[in-house]
């Protein structure tokens, strides 16, 4: 008879946990409904703009902007993300992404969050669009939450390509990042 240990525990609920990133089951999962994909895009930027009416100017000056309403989150050792979005030009849905991340390391817990990054120069955004699967790396500029609430951004942030808002973190991991997701666009349904 064989001993349940502490192993066998924890590959149990990194499986559990990773499983959890999983989205609704659909027939194709490379197919997105787009009907919800774009309430989602809408509601997801009109609550921004509300809390955060200083970004109204960054998109004003943006290419584009690649919005993920919610990314879940989950590790235990093992980890990964999930989410669906839309890529808005000129206040107008173009095409429809699914972003991904699978992560290794000290890590536990489970959170959801929204993330919209800005493409700032029309190379940036080319590059996005014409890439198989383009993954965030180190050239992306964060906004970081101040104390009073508000979207800190400085003279670095305006003259970045790439430029991302994290917002609405819920849950019991701590921090958020995009390091390593990979962004694929999706066919519509």
């Amino acid at each position: 008879m064989s001993r349940f240990t502490r192993r066998h525990f924890v590959t149990a609920v990194a499986a559990l946990a990773v499983a959890g990133c999983a989205a609704p089951q659909i027939t194709n999962p490379f197919a997105a409904n787009t009907a919800q994909i774009d309430q989602r895009v809408g509601h997801t930027m009109s609550t921004l703009y509300q809390e955060f009416p200083n970004l109204r100017q960054l998109e004003s000056k943006a290419s584009g902007a690649l919005v993920m309403p919610l990314m879940t989150e989950a590790g235990f050792g093992l980890g990964g993300s999930y989410g669906r979005g839309a890529l808005v030009i000129d206040g107008d849905i173009q095409d429809y992404y699914v972003a991904t991340s699978a992560t290794f390391g000290f890590q536990i817990g489970a959170q959801q969050y929204g993330h919209v990054l800005y493409f700032m120069t029309d190379e940036a955004l080319n590059n996005f669009r014409n890439s198989a699967g383009w993954s965030a790396g180190g050239d992306i500029e964060y906004a970081i939450r101040d104390m009073g609430g508000n979207l800190r951004m400085d003279t670095n942030t305006a003259l970045a390509p790439v430029f991302a808002v994290i917002f609405g973190q819920a849950g019991l991991k701590v921090g958020a990042t995009l390091e390593g997701s990979k962004y694929t666009r999706i066919q519509g349904q």
